[in-house]
């Protein structure tokens, strides 16, 4: 599709007569016309085989935009580290990338299934830290509340303070900088788990 193809229509507009179109995706036909059924930009297909007519298409402007929900597994990156809780921004759900920023927030008590009250938040993440995490509630009007507390969500990628290096997770609560040998505490994810999904 080329810049000349995509033009802003409303529902009822006449895009073209059936002589020279095919109808697609978001349109109709009456009295000869094909006419838009969707607000959205118009799109003409040109047709695979000689001989054929191209297919006008209206692609809507109302796609729902992704919006993370409870149980979804999601990646982030933690933006602010606090005493009670990690904050974050929420890059993906499940595999799709969000085209929107959403902010979500991992609470003391969402860190850990077991020891709750013996997690430091500072010693399981650190600004910068890409996590993977569940939804659990829509939380306030500004932050998602997300948990790591299953073996498989918690960090799957930190760089090392000192060196700036990827680190390398040696276990459950430590990663190490493979440059300096230096040994970082985190909340790490079950390892055969991203393997696997």
């Amino acid at each position: 599709m080329s810049a000349a193809d995509a033009q802003g229509v409303c529902v009822g507009d006449r895009l073209g007569t059936t002589d020279t179109y095919a109808a697609g995706e978001g349109v109709f036909v009456r009295d000869g016309f094909v006419i838009a059924s969707v607000v959205g930009f118009k799109r003409v297909e040109v047709p695979a085989a000689a001989g054929e007519k191209p297919t006008l298409h209206v692609a809507s402007r109302d796609t729902l935009p992704l919006v993370p929900k409870p149980g979804d597994i999601v990646t982030v990156k933690i933006s602010r580290v606090a005493q009670t809780a990690a904050h974050a921004l929420i890059m993906c759900v499940g595999r799709q990338a969000l085209s929107t920023e959403f902010k979500g927030v991992i609470r003391q008590q969402d860190v850990r299934s077991t020891e709750i009250d013996r997690v430091v938040i500072y010693d399981c993440f650190r600004p910068g830290d890409i996590v993977r995490a569940e939804v659990v509630s829509l939380g306030d009007a500004r932050s998602y509340y997300l948990s790591t507390a299953k073996n498989e969500l918690g960090v799957v990628y930190a760089k090392s303070a000192t060196a700036g290096a990827a680190m390398v997770p040696t276990s459950w609560v430590t990663m190490q900088c493979p440059d300096t040998q230096a040994v970082e505490k985190r909340k790490v994810a079950k390892l055969e788990s991203l393997v696997s999904a």
